[in-house]
């Protein structure tokens, strides 16, 4: 079952909930000149997210697909979403594009920098560089300037069929979550490293006022603390080990 929301002017949350994991997967589409979507999905999910997007504009008229890390929830379904529309471009971080999407992608990735700006007409998009955190070398996570959103992939992971949109705190089902894939073969799901607090710090300095979660309720409010926080849950999981 698919439950679409509009978690902030344009930005629309597409949430695809598997009982067999207790966990959603959120992709959100931002409607504007330029349609992007962040999370291509599972290569599996490409039909259902299809007609959730056709729901909300001409598929044919997306014109970015962009996500965090090179992972199959993230950009497994990319380039069924190139066929359908051949002026379709991927986008991620240049490190992305290096090392793995080049080689994957039917057509040659967007590469972006902290110093490049992608707009879609009313948006303005920063890729803000994190590597291995969430997972990987090639690592970011999307910024809208504009309206403050953070499309922060799997930070703030937690489990069930939740709402989509909170303005409570997530820093307890993250800690849970973080907890509970640890005692699992998810062991290792999220590094912590010395690099950890300031990667997050410095998204904590963009004060965003939504924060677009891939796994889980995205948030609402003052967005600086929780990012703040999610570094002290880290590492507890790490000093746990």
């Amino acid at each position: 079952m698919v439950q679409i929301d509009e978690i902030a002017p344009d930005v629309f949350r597409i949430s695809v909930f598997v009982p067999e994991l207790n966990m959603q997967f959120n992709h959100f589409l931002v409607r504007d000149e330029e349609p992007l979507l962040f999370h291509a999905g599972l290569r599996k999910m490409f039909p259902l997210l299809r007609e959730a997007v056709e729901s909300l504009i001409e598929p044919g008229s997306l014109r970015y697909v962009s996500w965090s890390h090179f992972e199959s929830d993230e950009c497994g379904g990319l380039n069924e979403w190139l066929e359908t529309n051949p002026a379709a471009e991927p986008v991620c971080t240049l490190i992305g594009k290096l090392v793995s999407v080049d080689d994957f992608s039917h057509r040659p990735a967007r590469g972006m920098t902290p110093d490049d700006v992608l707009s879609t007409g009313k948006y303005r998009f920063r890729f803000c560089q994190s590597p291995h955190i969430p997972h990987g070398w090639d690592a970011g996570v999307l910024f809208e300037e504009t309206q403050k959103t953070l499309f922060c992939s799997d930070l703030f992971h937690h489990f069930g069929d939740v709402g989509a949109l909170t303005s409570s705190d997530l820093i307890v089902p993250t800690r849970d979550a973080m907890r509970q894939m640890e005692q699992g073969p998810l062991a290792g799901y999220m590094p912590y490293t010395r690099q950890t607090p300031g990667v997050l710090r410095r998204l904590a300095d963009l004060q965003p006022e939504t924060l677009a979660v891939m796994h889980g309720s995205s948030f609402s409010g003052k967005g600086d603390q929780l990012l703040n926080d999610l570094a002290g849950v880290l590492k507890e999981n790490f000093d746990r080990e």
